[in-house]
């Protein structure tokens, strides 16, 4: 199977990619250079695609300056649009296309499952909204297409885990702000299954969350994760300093959203990783 996917150089795609070929799939990246030439070449370098996978985006986590959202916009609404125009261009499309959207579509709170029609009336509420918007115009094309909301993504090789670990490694990890707001997570074997399977089963069709059925907190997190080190958490990091360092995008660490997999559940999909605890172990062990 031939799969090009945008995004294929960052976190989860990289771990996409060495599954995809560990499937005997072949990646075909779509970069940034693509994207900025004529329209034709992007048609052209999806040719003979069996599905497309969109990944690409500018990283949530960090400082919301203006012209950061003008930047966290572009780099998934318009290049999404680019790669259903691009294949609406070709002679035999994919069979489907997956995008990726995150779970901060919803409100503050929860649980929140698809069938809830709530969404956060905020710039990323507002932002994965546009982006699921475009994703799903692949339908008018007669694609299949699949829309995950992803949580919080733990893996080995970066992402949250990344970005914690040199702190709770020391020592000096704990809680960001309260610890009450609400965490969903995925590990990263389980998205990386739950993507197969939307490759390959032709059941899957429309928006899925992509997060554990347990949801955790966020000093959950953090006692899972100082667990897994045989460290303490005793260091919270107060909710002023956050906003000072992240200003607006600071609600991403400092706000949470409940979100449960219920399509994901209803169509037999069995996580690896259901409880944090268990996630963490894993991805923290020997």
């Amino acid at each position: 199977m031939k799969i090009a996917m945008s995004g294929s150089t960052g976190f989860v795609g990289s771990y996409l990619k060495t599954v995809f070929a560990e499937k005997g799939w072949h990646t075909v990246p779509l970069l940034r250079a693509d994207f900025a030439g004529r329209q034709d070449a992007l048609t052209e370098k999806l040719s003979g695609c069996d599905a497309v996978v969109n990944l690409a985006g500018a990283p949530i986590a960090a400082r919301w300056t203006e012209s950061y959202k003008k930047q966290l916009y572009a780099s998934r609404v318009p290049l999404t649009e680019s790669i259903i125009s691009a294949m609406r261009m070709l002679e035999r499309t994919p069979a489907v296309f997956i995008s990726a959207s995150g779970v901060g579509i919803y409100p503050g709170g929860g649980p929140w499952t698809e069938d809830d029609s709530a969404r956060a009336d905020d710039f990323l509420g507002r932002l994965a909204q546009d982006w699921e918007r475009a994703a799903l115009a692949a339908q008018g094309g007669g694609v299949r297409t699949v829309v995950f909301r992803f949580g919080v993504v733990l893996g080995r090789a970066g992402g949250a885990l990344g970005k914690m670990l040199p702190l709770f490694r020391l020592g000096l990890g704990g809680r960001v702000g309260s610890g009450r707001q609400p965490v969903s997570w995925v590990h990263i074997v389980d998205l990386g299954r739950a993507v197969c399977a939307a490759v390959e089963d032709n059941s899957f069709s429309g928006a899925y969350n992509l997060c554990a059925p347990q949801a955790t907190t966020n000093a959950g997190l953090a006692r899972a994760l100082a667990a897994a080190l045989h460290r303490p958490a005793f260091f919270p990091v107060p909710a002023f300093a956050m906003k000072l360092a992240f200003g607006e995008g600071a609600c991403v660490l400092l706000d949470g959203q409940n979100v449960v997999p219920k399509r994901l559940m209803d169509g037999g999909f069995c996580f690896t990783y259901e409880h944090v605890e268990d996630a963490c172990a894993d991805l923290l062990r020997a």
